[in-house]
C-alpha cells in the first residue's frame, strides 16, 4: 500500500506545482493587460490636460 500512496503524492505534488505554474502564467497575462490599459488610460489623460486648459482658459475670458 505504501508504494501506491507514495507514488499518489507524487502525482498530487505533480498537478499542484503544474496549475501553480499556470495560474502564474495566466496572472503574467492578466498583469501585461492591465499594464497596457493603464499606459492608454495615461496616454488619454496627458492628451486631454490640455484641452482642458483651454476650456478653462475660454472660460473665463466670456
Amino acid at each position: 500500500m505504501e508504494p501506491v500512496i507514495n507514488a499518489f503524492r507524487d502525482q498530487v505534488l505533480f498537478l499542484k506545482h503544474n496549475l501553480n505554474s499556470r495560474a502564474i502564467a495566466s496572472l503574467r497575462t492578466e498583469l501585461n493587460n492591465i499594464e497596457g490599459d493603464i499606459s492608454a488610460l495615461i496616454s488619454d489623460m496627458e492628451a486631454s490636460i490640455p484641452e482642458s486648459n483651454r476650456f478653462l482658459t475660454e472660460m473665463e475670458l466670456i
